[in-house]
């Protein structure tokens, strides 16, 4: 089972308290915040540091290198996207499965548009075609959401078998991903947004339904 960071950092032994736990999602805000309007060359430790109101030897304490901030802030991205998943499949107990998977697009759809988590996806993929750890990071990230994604549509039609399933997985997240290039603005542009949502629909219901 892959680790989340609550317990990741639940389970170091310098974070024996809640404040130390809730400083360190501190530091993380302050990251995501800073990488998104100033990308990698702007996440400096000492200016996250300022910026979460700790001096540079407490973030230090928490993430040694820069490398490490970046990794606990994809995880950490990774886990709440998981967490909406988990959500949605509570509150559709009982539904029809191909409601609980057009609902997650739907969701991973909001996510993509968010200018925070936007600027900060275009930034990591930027970076993973240059530095190894970054490339590592996506590659986690998006092995994450393949098996996400085939979780939800297996069985979806009896005659896809569970390789071909996997493979249609791997094209519905390149896919959705695929769509940040657009720069979708769900509130400056809510019409083109619901059309565009309206297509995506179909062509993955497509992709997941028909042999």
């Amino acid at each position: 089972m892959t680790p989340t960071l609550d317990s990741a950092l639940r389970n170091k032994p310098s974070l024996t308290t809640e404040k130390g736990f809730e400083r360190a999602r501190a530091i993380l805000l302050a990251a995501r915040a800073l990488l998104a309007s100033e990308g990698y060359a702007g996440l400096s430790m000492r200016r996250v540091a300022q910026d979460a109101g700790m001096s540079l030897s407490n973030v230090q304490h928490y993430y040694g290198s820069k490398e490490q901030l970046l990794e606990a802030l994809l995880l950490t991205t990774m886990d709440e996207f998981q967490a909406k998943m988990d959500r949605i499949a509570v509150a559709m107990a009982g539904r029809p499965q191909v409601e609980r998977f057009l609902t997650t697009i739907d969701m991973f759809l909001d996510e993509i548009t968010d200018p925070v988590t936007h600027a900060i996806f275009f930034e990591i993929w930027a970076l993973a075609s240059r530095h190894p750890f970054a490339s590592s990071l996506m590659g986690r990230m998006m092995g994450r959401e393949r098996k996400a994604v085939y979780g939800l549509i297996r069985g979806l039609n009896p005659a896809i078998g569970d390789e071909e399933a996997m493979q249609r997985a791997v094209l519905i997240v390149a896919q959705v991903e695929g769509l940040m290039l657009f720069r979708l603005d769900r509130h400056a542009r809510p019409e083109q947004f619901a059309a565009v949502r309206a297509s995506v629909h179909k062509v993955l219901l497509s992709l997941a339904t028909v042999p």
